[in-house]
């Protein structure tokens, strides 16, 4: 969903000897924490800034708009740039801190970035808990922008070397579970602050947002660093050791061999964004861009971020606001679980397709109830209509959890070839978040401005990305990441044209995609080591 990046997964080279050990399972679980400190970043924002003594202390303009009968409008209550800043300006600060976290991830480590990224969380927890003025609240958020930034980076790349080959796609999709669990488990803590009398729930609820913080620092003080990492950085010994430990088994030259080759080859690279902007990388260019602005032009963060607003909005109470948001959190959740087992076996573009179905009509459907029964000084949205709201909306976010949400960093990561793998992630990463960010700033107002229209607005957009998916978007199902030119690139009745006419411009470059092939680089090297 929201930027969660996926480093690639195993390309279908050699399996090697590797047990699930307890040093796996541990570290994997300790390092998704950082999910769930995003997720939870993402379902608390929506939930206090529906809370009437949050309003109050920091919205005055718009708390009154919310209490004063006479004025209110259902669309435009909430219509205020401070209020949609307080959301967005973390997703702003994670832009700026990607670039700062690859650097530190290819020259400190994974270990040391996810710490990085959890003394940021918990200072930014500290502040918004705090919070006296709309300064501090908004640098708390900041701070926080800045953990999701060095998090997004670490994290996905941390479970992707961690992990033995045959789980590793399982755990990067970990990931994105743990962010819908995050998302979940605010949007319970919203339901119960929202209860207590003295007008501090709010606070309880940024708060509480210091357990997974604590938790992800915590662990990355107790974590290994990975054998890339530390291969990368030239301590091959240590590398060896951690290897060792982590696979549970004496029988790792031949994995070890493999990831010090991987690293001398991506050392190799000296202009990987020059390699992306290459005419026979333009398809995974494209493709990768246009997944990231279309992930988010779905309207799915609109919703996640704001669901106790825009529920409010139509006429539900507050405290059925925050219910409806804890039901379409648990959606979220099954929803992402239903990815796992699904997109190895149903393939990405069937599950890409029947989501835009499903989300195209759900949409619709939303738009033409609200547009009858939901004007903008009066709404005659019975508890049924609200109920059934509530239906389509979950429609919505089943659709998109097992389709868009995953695959939309899934897809990416898996068809960057070696040389551009590094950009390709980085320019993923920014993309995500720019437009994570845009749609942050500008929900509310557009509410405000095309009430129901919202979500034929957004329907406009899933009807366009299905046509991009059905014609331009290929199978990637169990094609090997070295095998993608000329199994799915050379096959595709546009691509082909700009693999073939340039495949080999660039003689500096082809002993790398040969390199790539003979190590079937089945272990991602690190996808910031050129940044």
């Amino acid at each position: 969903m929201v930027a969660g990046g996926v480093s690639a997964p195993g390309g279908g080279g050699t399996e090697f000897e590797a047990k699930i050990t307890p040093i796996v399972v541990v570290s994997c679980i300790m390092a998704a924490t950082g999910g769930l400190m995003f997720g939870y970043d993402v379902g608390v924002s929506g939930g206090v800034t529906s809370m009437g003594p949050f309003l109050k202390k920091f919205f005055p303009v718009v708390y009154q708009r919310t209490q004063d009968k006479g004025l209110n409008s259902n669309y435009c209550k909430y219509d205020n740039q401070g209020l949609q800043l307080f959301t967005s300006s973390l997703y702003l600060a994670g832009l700026t801190a990607t670039f700062f976290a690859s650097y530190t991830t290819r020259k400190l480590g994974r270990k040391v970035t996810m710490l990085i990224a959890g003394f940021f969380f918990i200072a930014g927890v500290t502040l918004n808990a705090a919070a006296q003025d709309l300064a501090m609240l908004i640098i708390g958020r900041i701070l926080l922008g800045c953990g999701v930034g060095f998090a997004n980076q670490a994290v996905p790349l941390f479970l992707s070397e961690i992990a033995p080959t045959r789980i590793r796609g399982a755990l990067n999709i970990l990931f994105q579970l743990m962010v819908t669990i995050g998302i979940l488990f605010a949007n319970l803590v919203n339901y119960g602050t929202a209860k207590i009398k003295g007008g501090w729930g709010w606070r309880l609820s940024l708060g509480l947002a210091g357990i997974p913080a604590g938790l992800l620092t915590l662990g990355a003080l107790f974590v290994l660093d990975t054998p890339n990492s530390l291969i990368e950085r030239g301590r091959l010994e240590e590398g060896k050791s951690v290897l060792r430990k982590i696979r549970g088994t004496d029988n790792i030259q031949p994995e070890f061999e493999e990831l010090v080759e991987a690293s001398r080859i991506a050392k190799q690279v000296k202009h990987p964004f020059r390699n992306l902007l290459m005419r026979r990388n333009r398809p995974q260019l494209v493709i990768a861009v246009a997944l990231q602005i279309f992930q988010q032009f779905t309207g799915i963060n609109a919703i996640m971020f704001y669901a106790p607003v825009l529920f409010d909005t139509v006429g539900f109470g507050g405290n059925a606001s925050l219910y409806s948001a804890v039901i379409t959190g648990a959606v979220n959740v099954v929803s992402t679980l239903v990815s796992i087992y699904s997109v190895d076996k149903l393939g990405r573009r069937m599950l890409l397709l029947e989501a835009g179905v499903q989300m195209f009509l759900s949409q619709v459907v939303i738009a033409i109830v609200l547009g009858i029964k939901v004007k903008d000084h009066s709404q005659d949205l019975s508890h049924g209509w609200a109920i059934f709201v509530v239906i389509l909306v979950c429609t919505f976010v089943s659709s998109f959890a097992w389709s868009w949400g995953p695959l939309g960093w899934l897809i990416p990561s898996e068809t960057f070839p070696l040389e551009t793998r590094s950009a390709g992630q980085s320019v993923t990463v920014c993309v995500n978040l720019l437009f994570t960010f845009v749609i942050a700033q500008a929900f509310l107002s557009m509410l405000c401005h095309f009430k129901f229209g919202i979500f034929l607005f957004f329907s406009g957009w899933v009807l366009i990305m299905s046509f991009f998916v059905l014609f331009l978007v290929p199978e990637t199902k169990n094609v090997p990441i070295e095998e993608m030119t000329e199994r799915v690139w050379k096959q595709h009745w546009l691509w082909k044209r700009f693999v073939e006419d340039d495949f080999h411009a660039d003689g500096g470059n082809t002993y790398l995609e040969e390199g790539a092939k003979k190590n079937g680089h089945s272990h991602g090297f690190d996808p910031s080591s050129q940044l």
